[in-house]
C-alpha cells in the first residue's frame, strides 16, 4: 500500500474482509450509485450511458450484490498478437478453441486498464488473454473475424489477470473465477504517451510497456459500445462474464515501430512466452471512455468431440 492511501474501512465480502477507501464509492454506495452525485465529479465525463443499465441484485459467491459494475471513467491500451495454435491450444480448457486467422494461427493479447473512477475504487489491472471462437457459435465467419479485430465484440480466454486493489482480486477470483492476485501495477495512458508497468513479487518487472499513443477519434457517448466475453469456471461449472465498453476517445495502429513491450520475470510473462507470440499487428488505446462489467451467468460450453 502506498505511504499516501487514504483512510481505509473493512467491509466483507463473502465472508473475505478487505479494506477500501473511507468516503470512497464503496464505502459511500456499496455499488448503488447516485448517478446525479457522481456525474458532479470533473473527471467523469458523463453518465448517461449507465442510466439505460439498471443495476439488479443477485447472489454470488461473494454474497448478495448489484450487477453491472460501473466503470465511469477508464483507460485501456491493448496489444494484439499473432501466436501459434498449437501452443495456444496448449494452454487453453479443451472444450475452448482458438480464433484463428488461419489455418495455425491464432490471436493473443496484452492488455492495461486504468480506473479512475468506478463502482469499487480506483485501480489498474492487466491481462494475458486469449481470443476463443464464442463457445455457442458454430463455423466463424470471415465477418465475424473482421468484427472482432475492430475490437467491438470479443470473446477471450484469460491466463492471466493481476490487479493494484484487495477488493478487485476477491470480486475478480471469488466472484467471477479469474485468475487475479495483487501486486504492484502502474498504468498511465494520455493523448501522447502509453506507459505500464507490472511488478512481480520481488518488486522487479513482470511486464511493461511505453508506446506512443495512437492518434484519438472522439466518439459521442453511446455510439461505439463493444462488448468482451470472457469464460471462466466456477464451482466447476462454466461461466460468462459480460463486460461493455463505452468508447469516448479512440485509436489504433497497425505500425507497431514504437511501442516497446519488455518481458521480465513473472507470472504475466511466463504466460505470454508459453503462447510464443510472433509478432504484434494492433495496437488499440482508449485515453477515455467508460465500461459496465455484469456478473458472470451459467453459459453451456459444449465439449470438443476430437
Amino acid at each position: 500500500m502506498s505511504s499516501t492511501q487514504k483512510n481505509t474501512v473493512k467491509v466483507d465480502l463473502g465472508g473475505r474482509e478487505v479494506s477500501v477507501p473511507q468516503g470512497g464509492l464503496y464505502d459511500r454506495y456499496r455499488m448503488n450509485p447516485d448517478l446525479d452525485e457522481i456525474a458532479r465529479d470533473p473527471r467523469v465525463p458523463s453518465v448517461e450511458f449507465f442510466r439505460q443499465l439498471p443495476k439488479v441484485k443477485v447472489d454470488s459467491p461473494i454474497g448478495s450484490t448489484l450487477t453491472p459494475n460501473f466503470y465511469y471513467k477508464i483507460s485501456t491500451a491493448r496489444l494484439t498478437m499473432l501466436a501459434p495454435s498449437r501452443a495456444i491450444r496448449s494452454r487453453l480448457p479443451e472444450e475452448l478453441s482458438p480464433l484463428e486467422i488461419m489455418p495455425g494461427l491464432g490471436l493473443v493479447s496484452v492488455m492495461f486498464f486504468r480506473y479512475d473512477v468506478c463502482d469499487i475504487d480506483f485501480y489498474t489491472e492487466a491481462t494475458v488473454g486469449i481470443a476463443v471462437k464464442p463457445a455457442r457459435h458454430g463455423k466463424l465467419g470471415f465477418f465475424d473475424l473482421v468484427t472482432g479485430l475492430k475490437n467491438e465484440h470479443l470473446d477471450a480466454y484469460v491466463l492471466s489477470l493481476p490487479v493494484s486493489s484487495d477488493i478487485a482480486q476477491v470480486r475478480g477470483h471469488d466472484g467471477y473465477g479469474f485468475p487475479k492476485w495483487v501486486t504492484e501495477l502502474d498504468v498511465d495512458i494520455n493523448d501522447l504517451r502509453t506507459t505500464a508497468r507490472v511488478a512481480n513479487d520481488a518488486g522487479g518487472v513482470d511486464l511493461s510497456l511505453l508506446a506512443n499513443t495512437p492518434p484519438q477519434k472522439a466518439y459521442p457517448s453511446g455510439q461505439r459500445v463493444g462488448s468482451l466475453t470472457s469464460y471462466t469456471k466456477i464451482n466447476g461449472g462454466w461461466h460468462s462474464t459480460l463486460n461493455q465498453t463505452n468508447v469516448l476517445n479512440a485509436g489504433t495502429t497497425r505500425s507497431t515501430r514504437d511501442v516497446k513491450l519488455q518481458l521480465g520475470e513473472g507470472r504475466m510473462s511466463d504466460d505470454l512466452r508459453s503462447l510464443q507470440p510472433k509478432r504484434t499487428i494492433q495496437f488499440d488505446v482508449m485515453t477515455e471512455g467508460q465500461a459496465a462489467l455484469h456478473m458472470p451467468v451459467p453459459t453451456s460450453v459444449p465439449s470438443r468431440n476430437k
